[in-house]
């Protein structure tokens, strides 16, 4: 996975959750974790376990009923990490 191939599904997560309206506490909160991880930390970490995947999970999981769109593409996103060893 490129780091272009990666920022486009950032950007395609980033028109979702625009699409998705306000959400709640918790789930701006984990937003904000998964956010600043991957902008921050992301490139200069090792390949292994991702630290993201679990906040993406709960994530998708929170959204699968109303944003099946968001749900889509954050596990885009958690696909995309894992196969970069992020």
């Amino acid at each position: 996975m490129t780091s272009e191939s990666l920022q486009s599904l950032l950007r395609r997560l980033h028109e979702e959750l625009g699409k998705a309206g306000p959400v709640d506490d918790e789930t701006r909160r984990l937003l904000d974790v998964v956010a600043g991880d991957i902008a921050g930390k992301a490139a200069a970490e090792p390949a292994g376990e991702s630290r993201h995947a679990p906040a993406l999970e709960k994530l998708a999981v929170r959204f699968e009923t109303d944003h099946p769109a968001l749900a889509a593409a954050t596990r885009q996103v958690l696909d995309a990490l894992a196969k970069a060893g992020i």
